[in-house]
């Protein structure tokens, strides 16, 4: 489990965004209209005219090369299915029919690679160049993405459509070698069809390597016929952890036992299928770590000898394999069985978050780590994988790992896939290795995409389309030779959270469309905002594909100031130019019959605000669901002074606690946190004011030693020196369960008063039963509001 700790971060800086509602910018005669490819072609000279793709047409392909005329036939298939045109593949020596003509035409020019392509569309001719068929394969996709989106429908649509492409030539090829995609089965697995959609998509977007994660601590998911109770065992689990890891105290489960696997015939068909797609699939072993579910099949592969149960929840777990012999044989004879399966030059074999403790107290490893003459228990581990990248080299394949593989000493041949950031990944192109570059903050499509609020459940962090689009994966700080040994990027699909295919694909879509623009576009060529326009027709191809993708390009953001009058002021925004911002407040859902939304508008209480945004085109309808609800109070906007600074998190700094906006459980980085200290603020409400109600919202979250106070006070003066205590309300701190915000509060007889302090006091330590006895506890505190 990649991102132990950015998984618990969230940005609060998420709600800021670029555009505030703008004027309609939609034409038909930008080229990014005109030619909407993803990822954007090296090379694109527009020309006037198009080509019509009619019952005329001939497809023209030298049928003496069998690979290439089964590119034509898909192609030509798909124009079929969807438009019913009736359209002819003919041998390039036979004499092609009356009418327009698409010809594939094999080149003798080297210089094209075997990836790269030409593209020369005329009215009446389109010619197809490539030099291997792979880069004919690649054509093809932007032939596609060149013809309306309905040629991705799975059945006939309407005789309206006009099946035309934009007249233009292309020169194309990539620029990175490789282009990756990954999925993890190990936490939640998924059926073959789902796979072979997902290589689709792969190859739709001219990526060319999947992934495979096939082993975790949760779960092994690939058929080894030597060990057999790898999957009899292994790849069950009794139960899963329910919602996040911190999200409970204790921690709740279904109850449900969770299993399943891919038998060899299925891999091997799943391998056929990506060959098929020119996708090659990399199959990970995860090794020494994340290896409980094959030590719960095999105990004697472990230091302590077991038991060992597959983990039912997420996290690092402290038993890994031990670096006996017969371990090596093991893993060596399991690995056979994986080449045998996988062509794959690469084999990644994990590597990563490996805790020392079973190893620090094993005779054994200690006993090695003597005989060896090593340093300690990282320099055993770089043994350990130094064994295995040996074996996998003796079979002519490469191993790759994640870039903890550098700990103690890199392997002599090993290629590192840099997660943590790019550090690794400079270190070892430094030491002349090759990288894969896939730091968590870019490529981590487990990662929440919008406002966490509006969002399901994911793992944490916060990585939206435009951040990955950002994304560049040559480090400044290598040299142009360094430079050469950056072999590309692959963004990373963790499924903890991921129980369905349509929630896999809502996290990857289109945020692995921006890194594949990333890996394959010229660096220069990149252009968010070209970007941003083209992904909105692309919206419409993974509908006809039906890919559940996410709209949160769309997203509706909501700033907020307090005017002294005491409403709230609100303004929405959006990152992306849209047609329209539709809003209510009166709870009931936005959408196209909902309120316009023309400027800044005030709310004078507290209100439920919905909010949706139509995009310039037609795909998708409308945009991401916007949800929020702010505080309007006696109190908002008005000033107040703290008995204490805030330990931790400042709450968002100047009237953060009166600013109308409320925290969430996924993200308490808006509240203001004090550790071991009481939450004490006085508020002015600058003239006399009625006031009976007081109610302040609390982050609890008792895994983490964030509490619930003790006591709620409340004091009244009318002079802001002398207050009395008018109610204390006493509070349960030792409740545990759900990870929340909890609003307490507090009623009295109605008092007139300009002052108000309100102070909640902190419980010092927690319980001794806590999961975490006697240590400081923490008051996350939220908005305030005074009635």
């Amino acid at each position: 489990m990649k991102r132990i700790i950015c998984c618990l971060l969230l940005c609060v800086s998420l709600l800021n965004c670029g555009y505030s509602q703008p004027e309609n910018q939609a034409s038909d005669t930008r080229s990014e209209d005109r030619y909407p490819i993803i990822p954007r072609p090296a090379k694109l000279e527009p020309r006037q005219g198009n080509f019509v793709v009619s019952r005329t047409t001939t497809v023209m392909v030298p049928f003496a090369n069998a690979e290439l005329k089964t590119i034509a036939e898909t192609f030509v298939s798909r124009l079929n299915t969807a438009g019913g045109l009736g359209v002819t593949l003919r041998n390039t020596n036979k004499m092609a029919l009356p009418g327009n003509l698409i010809s594939f035409i094999p080149s003798t020019n080297t210089q094209l690679g075997d990836e790269g392509y030409r593209l020369d569309i005329q009215p009446n001719l389109v010619q197809v160049e490539a030099y291997k068929p792979k880069g004919f394969f690649y054509a093809v996709q932007s032939l596609y993405q060149l013809l309306p989106p309905e040629v991705f429908s799975p059945q006939r649509v309407s005789q309206t459509v006009n099946w035309s492409m934009p007249a233009c030539r292309i020169e194309d090829q990539p620029r990175y070698v490789y282009r990756g995609l990954h999925l993890d089965v190990g936490r939640h697995m998924f059926p073959v069809a789902f796979i072979k959609k997902y290589i689709d998509l792969i190859a739709m977007h001219k990526m060319n390597q999947f992934h495979w994660h096939l082993t975790e601590d949760q779960g092994w998911r690939i058929e080894i016929k030597k060990y057999p109770k790898l999957t009899q065992v292994g790849s069950m689990r009794n139960e899963t952890l329910i919602g996040q890891y911190y999200d409970y105290d204790p921690q709740v489960y279904d109850k449900k036992p969770y299993g399943g696997f891919y038998t060899q015939d299925e891999i091997r068909e799943v391998v056929r299928y990506a060959q098929s797609k020119y996708v090659n699939v990399i199959p990970e072993i995860e090794l020494p770590g994340h290896s409980l579910a094959a030590l719960k099949a095999y105990p004697e592969y472990g230091c302590s000898g077991g038991p060992y149960e597959t983990a039912t929840k997420w996290g690092i777990f402290e038993d890994i394999y031990c670096p006996y012999e017969k371990t090596f044989t093991f893993l060596e004879d399991i690995l056979t069985e994986v080449m045998a399966l996988f062509p794959s030059q690469y084999i990644h074999i994990g590597g990563d978050e490996a805790p020392k403790a079973s190893w620090r107290k094993s005779p054994f490893a200690q006993n090695l780590i003597k005989q060896l003459k090593l340093k300690n228990e990282h320099e055993l581990q770089s043994y350990f994988i130094t064994r295995v990248d040996k074996f996998i080299t003796s079979k002519g394949r490469k191993m790759i790992g994640w870039d903890e593989i550098l700990e103690g000493g890199l392997s002599p041949n090993a290629t590192v896939m840099s997660w943590r950031g790019i550090k690794g990944g400079i270190e070892a192109a430094k030491q002349n290795h090759d990288v894969v570059m896939t730091p968590g903050n870019f490529v981590y499509l487990d990662h929440y995409q919008a406002d966490p609020a509006q969002e399901p459940i994911a793992i944490g962090g916060y990585t939206p389309l435009d951040e990955t689009y950002s994304y560049e994966p040559t480090p400044a700080e290598l040299n142009a030779q360094q430079a050469k040994y950056i072999l590309g990027a692959q963004a990373n699909v963790w499924t903890e959270y991921m129980r369905t295919p349509e929630y896999v694909e809502y996290m990857v879509w289109p945020r692995a469309a921006a890194l594949a623009e990333v890996v394959w576009t010229p660096k220069e060529q990149k252009n968010w905002t070209d970007f941003s326009r083209r992904i909105q027709t692309h919206f419409a191809r993974l509908k006809y594909l039906g890919v559940n993708y996410a709209p949160a390009l769309y997203e509706v953001t909501a700033t907020t100031k307090p005017l002294p009058n005491g409403q709230l002021e609100v303004t929405l925004n959006t990152k992306v130019p849209v047609s329209e911002i539709r809003y209510t407040t009166d709870g009931s859902e936005a959408g196209a019959s909902a309120k316009k939304y023309d400027g800044p508008f005030t709310l004078d209480k507290t209100t439920v605000l919905r909010a949706v945004a139509l995009p310039e085109k037609q795909y998708p309808q409308q945009g991401h669901p916007y949800r929020k609800e702010f505080l309007v109070s006696k109190v908002t906007g008005k000033p107040y002074q703290l008995a204490n600074q805030p330990t931790r998190y400042t709450g968002g700094g100047g009237n953060a606690l009166t600013d109308g906006k409320i925290g969430y459980a996924r993200d308490f980085g808006t509240m203001a946190g004090f550790k071991a200290q009481d939450f004490s603020a006085t508020f002015d409400l600058n003239q006399p004011t009625e006031v009976s109600r007081v109610m302040v919202g609390f982050g609890k979250s008792t895994f983490d030693n964030m509490l619930l106070p003790k006591a709620l006070e409340v004091a009244v003066s009318d002079d802001g020196q002398t207050f009395r205590t008018i109610h204390t309300l006493p509070v349960d701190y030792k409740q545990r369960g759900q990870k929340s915000v909890v609003r307490l509060e507090t009623r009295f007889m109605p008092v007139t008063t300009r002052y108000v302090r309100v102070t909640a006091l902190n419980p010092g330590k927690t319980p001794a039963d806590f999961a975490k006895p006697n240590q400081d506890a923490w008051l996350l505190v939220d908005e305030v509001t005074i009635e």
